[in-house]
C-alpha cells in the first residue's frame, strides 16, 4: 500500500475515534475514490503516492467546483460543506505555487524546449505540466503557457 494512502486511512481512523464527521466522511469518499481508481482498467492494482494525489487533486477541485455551482444557486450551507471538505483534501495537497512561481517555471519549461508558437502548444503544455508537478491547476498552467506563447 502507498504510504499517502496509509496516512489517509490512519487519518480516517483517528478522525473516527475523535467523533469528527466531517473528516471522517470526507476521507472515506476520497478512500472511496482511490479504490474506485485501484480497481479500474483490466485489473486490480496498488496506486503509487503520485496517482494517489491525483485522485486527491481531483475530488479537491470537484468540491470548489460544487460550491462555487452551491453558491451561485444560493445554498450557502452546502456551499460551506463542499468547502469544509476541500479544506480537509487539501491538508493531503502539496502547496500551490503562486502565480509569479508558476510564471518563472512555465518560463523555464518553454525555454527549456524552445517553444514559440501556436503549433506547438500540446508539447509546451506537456513540459509545462511536468515542471509544475501537480503544484498547480491545470487551467492556471494552460493560460500561463497561452500567455507566454502571445496565444
Amino acid at each position: 500500500m502507498s504510504t499517502l494512502k496509509d496516512r489517509l486511512t490512519a487519518d480516517m481512523r483517528a478522525a473516527l475515534k475523535a467523533r469528527d464527521e466531517l473528516t471522517t466522511s470526507t476521507l472515506r469518499m476520497a478512500l472511496a475514490a482511490v479504490g474506485n481508481a485501484e480497481v479500474a482498467g483490466r485489473e486490480k492494482r496498488e496506486l503509487s503516492d503520485d496517482e494517489v494525489l491525483a485522485v486527491l487533486t481531483k475530488e479537491a477541485k470537484k468540491r470548489r467546483e460544487a460550491a462555487t455551482a452551491f453558491a451561485d444557486a444560493g445554498r450557502a450551507e452546502q456551499a460551506g460543506k463542499e468547502t469544509a471538505e476541500g479544506e480537509v483534501l487539501e491538508r493531503y495537497l502539496p502547496r500551490q505555487l503562486s502565480d509569479d512561481e508558476l510564471a518563472e517555471l512555465v518560463s523555464g519549461a518553454l525555454a527549456a524546449g524552445g517553444f514559440t508558437g501556436k503549433a506547438q502548444m500540446g508539447p509546451a503544455m506537456k513540459a509545462a505540466q511536468a515542471a509544475v508537478a501537480g503544484r498547480a491547476e491545470g487551467g492556471r498552467v494552460a493560460a500561463e503557457v497561452r500567455r507566454q506563447l502571445g496565444l
